[in-house]
């Protein structure tokens, strides 16, 4: 497997069967647009790449989540267009359509399904990790399965901003279900 290199931040496999895209050799633009698609190099996971993107996001959930919800919303916004950005340049430069080295798009989609989690702020810390879990379960199911409008917008939308809405897509159907969740247990009388 070739390889190359990122900066200074060590290496990063160029495909899991192949080489770049001819004439895509990373530039500094480049680098920080491969930097960011795959998650300072999360996406370059040998298996389930998508999975270790959602997980990194979990992880940036509690900090992010710490600052309120506007900084929130904004974190989020701001991944959603630098994502767009850098998902269509890794097009470009792995020579292919949603590459699966592409992960900033589970990153955010993960982080917007979670986003409910942030009106149950009186959840104990045990609650709290299992909304946190099932919101990550929600989303890879939505993510994998990619029902409906997931799946249209998977297959008529190119580029980078068609790489991250069906992620926003599967983020809307789960944070959906985590909000019908979150209500059903205040109706029974279950803390949240």
């Amino acid at each position: 497997m070739e390889l190359i290199t990122i900066g200074d931040t060590g290496k990063m496999p160029r495909e899991r069967t192949g080489a770049l895209a001819p004439g895509t050799a990373p530039g500094g633009r480049s680098r920080l647009a491969l930097l960011l698609a795959t998650a300072g190099g999360v996406g370059c996971a040998p298996v389930a790449p998508g999975t270790f993107g959602s997980a990194l996001a979990v992880l940036l959930f509690l900090p992010i989540a710490a600052l309120g919800p506007a900084a929130y919303a904004i974190a989020l916004l701001t991944l959603f267009a630098a994502g767009v950005a850098a998902a269509g340049a890794a097009e470009r430069i792995f020579g292919g359509r949603d590459d699966g080295r592409i992960v900033i798009d589970e990153v955010v989609g993960q982080l917007l399904a979670l986003a409910p989690l942030l009106l149950a702020p009186s959840a104990s810390r045990l609650q709290r990790l299992v909304l946190i879990a099932t919101g990550f379960a929600l989303f890879r199911c939505f993510d994998i399965w990619k029902p409906g409008p997931v799946r249209w917008l998977e297959r008529h939308i190119s580029g980078g901003l068609g790489v991250m809405l069906d992620d926003v897509a599967a983020a809307v159907l789960a944070a959906a279900a985590l909000t019908l969740l979150l209500w059903a247990s205040s109706a029974v009388g279950a803390p949240a």
